[in-house]
């Protein structure tokens, strides 16, 4: 009999750090363990070793790795990249800091922009200029490039990035200061804004550059202690880390360009729901993500998931208008569009001055954890509010692998809150539980019907460690009336890691009015960037099963954004032109057959398909939960209050349906079945809870 084979997804969270081996025949086997901020790979090196040493398989077993990292992310919140230098055309020392002019808070004085990522006396300027058509202008200054190169050397920079005006449409430059950069000091790392984002905008060009060169050394050491690790438990195996826009790329191509793995760890996550979505037939979705540190929404319609092509990273709440842009810093890539809110399971919980309960975004973390770890956090999380609700198992969580002490939330929460409040400690608990289905709940509606989608139209899928005991609470919320769970729900992410194929991203600037567009020239155009997708794919080994999307970024004359739309070889111009008309409509509430249309950017989406498939037909879970407590107390709110609840493994729920109230634990999860509520198990051992349709209103049909 052969030996199993392994895919493992390993996924890196606020609180824990998840880690699947999914086999070819679908059986999934999981270990979750606390992340270690202080050296993320000392985790990901634990719940190896634990997986491996628990099912007696030797390194050689794995025969792939994916990983959704937040290192990227944590480098820019904490500031703690590369020191790095820019080198810029003269007159344009000081993009970084005069950014966009745009505030995302509009009446407080109090509100200061973040500090660029590279200190002025860092920025330094050469003679030069190119026209946005190519042509060279004022030739390159060498003697001014040497003399900006000495400066930013003399500072001690660690990167250095270069960005030339109009570099998108002529690299020549950017790529003679490379030169005398190399001639200087050799194995310092240069990254060209012509390299990292051909792309028009001066700013976004400047900030996605210095991003990259800011994270590229971090990114890159933290790598090779992974790889490291793998070494150490004989794991030869390819090594993909997950990208925001919901691909897998290499571990040297993410570690040059490590801006595509800023969003990695959310997007796992909303790739396994899609595929969820498509495994039951449902067209439209809203995933739901709630983990330790925050909560995360994404809408998939019709089986698709949309993109962004920028992110604002370290902007807090991203939940918000899309106009409230400019609180963090700009990174132009393509991103699955996540709605992010700082509320989760280790969300720290206050009276806040005014006397009212506020949740986050601050959190207890992995270390010390909530107050029921035992580890000396004094504060009251979410998870502690839950906890106190009879939500969770009262004497331990992951399947009997973490020991907790209900009787320390109960104090501090009586302490705490419900003692300065004047209320029950249930209520308080309560409270909290409701305060952070409010904030979550923000970031639903960011994702539905703020781009203009009912809700009600939608099926929840929830997962995360949190997801199912906060899901029936926000679709009630929003009148949504279906939830999924899906396998493996605490490490959900992780799992999703393990479906995207290998995917590479490019874009050009393709200025033009669509009357003035010669359309062979903007084939030649996508004709390039499909060079340069194969090249890059061969060096990954897919040379037979290859797709290419084009896509074109499109804009009325005049307008500042653009929208992407659909651009496939046989699409004519005006076929084109009609599908921008219609998304704009969608998006905007109207169409325009007056004004000029523009194209701005070609895009196209490069994937290398594996000769097996990537998404099993079935999915089979080891049974790890502890065997169910015996019934227990929940409290369902001021209405229902304290209702004798059954306790129940997922394999305990019949296909055909059991009634509410029930708590459903898993090994990693929990789900929470309210009164009047049913949940069946379905295909792929999913869980599906159908919520009681909500009250006709006043004034509407039934």
């Amino acid at each position: 009999m052969t030996p199993a084979t392994y895919r493992v997804g390993i996924d890196i969270g606020g609180t824990f750090t998840d880690v699947v081996f999914l086999d070819d025949d679908g059986n999934v086997i999981t270990e979750k363990v606390a992340s270690t901020p202080h050296d993320y790979a000392a985790g990901i090196e634990s719940g190896l070793t634990a997986l491996l040493g628990r099912e007696q398989l030797s390194g050689s077993a794995i025969q792939e790795i994916i990983h959704g990292t937040t290192v990227a992310t944590n480098t820019i919140l904490e500031l703690k990249g590369a020191h790095t230098g820019l080198i810029t055309t003269s007159g344009f020392r000081d993009v970084l800091e005069i950014r966009r002019l745009r505030m995302p808070v509009l009446y407080d004085l109090r509100w200061r922009k973040p500090p660029p990522l590279v200190r002025r006396r860092c920025r330094t300027e050469v003679s030069e200029r190119i026209d946005y058509l190519g042509n060279v202008i004022t030739p390159l200054d060498l003697r001014s490039v040497e003399r900006a190169v000495e400066t930013v050397l003399a500072e001690g920079v660690e990167a250095i990035a270069v960005c030339l005006l109009n570099a998108y449409a002529n690299p020549v430059h950017e790529q003679a200061v490379r030169e005398v950069i190399a001639a200087a000091a050799p194995t310092m790392p240069v990254y060209l804004s012509s390299d990292v984002l051909p792309e028009i905008k001066e700013y976004e060009r400047t900030s996605t550059t210095v991003v990259n060169a800011y994270i590229a050394p971090v990114v890159e050491q933290y790598l090779h202690s992974l790889e490291a690790v793998l070494e150490r438990l004989a794991i030869d195996a390819p090594f993909l880390v997950m990208q925001s826009n919901g691909g897998a790329m290499g571990a040297h191509a993410a570690a040059e360009k490590p801006i595509h793995i800023i969003e990695s760890g959310p997007a796992a996550g909303v790739v396994g729901a899609a595929e969820v979505a498509q495994r039951l037939g449902i067209g439209d979705v809203l995933s739901f993500d709630m983990g330790g540190t925050t909560a995360k929404a994404s809408m998939i319609e019709q089986g698709r998931f949309d993109r962004v092509n920028e992110l604002d990273v370290g902007a807090g709440i991203n939940a918000g208008s899309r106009l409230l842009t400019g609180g963090g810093y700009l990174v132009r890539v393509p991103a699955i569009d996540i709605a992010e809110v700082g509320a989760g399971g280790g969300s720290l919980v206050r009276i806040d001055p005014g006397g009212a309960l506020t949740v986050g975004p601050e959190s207890a973390g992995a270390d010390p954890g909530p107050v029921c770890y035992g580890k000396g956090n004094t504060t009251t999380t979410v998870t502690d509010a839950n906890l106190a609700l009879g939500y969770l198992n009262p004497n331990a969580l992951v399947g009997g692998g973490l020991a907790i002490d209900r009787t320390l939330p109960l104090e501090v929460i009586e302490r705490d809150l419900a003692g300065p409040l004047g209320v029950s400690m249930a209520d308080a608990a309560y409270g909290v539980h409701a305060i952070a289905n409010a904030a979550m709940s923000r970031a639903l509606r960011a994702v539905s019907s703020e781009r203009g989608r009912d809700p009600r139209q939608f099926t929840l899928i929830a997962f995360g460690g949190n997801g199912g005991v906060h899901a029936h609470s926000l679709a009630a919320s929003m009148d949504m009336t279906r939830i999924v769970v899906p396998p493996a729900a605490g490490v959900f992410s992780a799992l999703g890691l393990l479906f995207p194929e290998t995917q590479h991203h490019y874009v050009r600037t393709f200025k033009r009015a669509v009357s003035d567009v010669d359309f062979g020239e903007l084939d030649g155009v996508f004709s390039g960037l499909e060079s340069d997708a194969a090249q890059a794919l061969a060096s990954e080994g897919y040379t037979r099963r290859i797709s290419l999307e084009r896509y074109a970024d499109m804009r009325y004359a005049g307008e500042n954004s653009e929208l992407t739309v659909d651009a496939p070889p046989k699409h004519s111009l005006a076929t084109l032109v009609e599908s921008f008309h219609a998304a704009h409509e969608r998006t905007y509430g109207y169409r325009s057959d007056e004004e000029t249309v523009e194209t701005v950017n070609l895009r196209l989406v490069a994937t290398g398909h594996g000769d097996a498939p990537r998404v099993p037909r079935t999915l089979s879970m080891a049974d790890m939960s502890a065997k169910p407590p015996p019934p227990r107390e929940v409290y369902f709110g001021p209405e229902l209050g304290w209702v004798r609840t059954e306790i129940v493994r997922r394999s305990d729920v019949p296909p055909d349906g059991a009634d509410g109230p029930l708590v459903i634990e898993d090994y990693d999860a929990t789900i929470v079945v309210p009164p009047g509520a049913r949940a069946s198990r379905e295909a792929w051992e999913l869980i599906a809870i159908k919520l009681a349709a909500p009250p006709a209103k006043e004034g509407t049909e039934s």
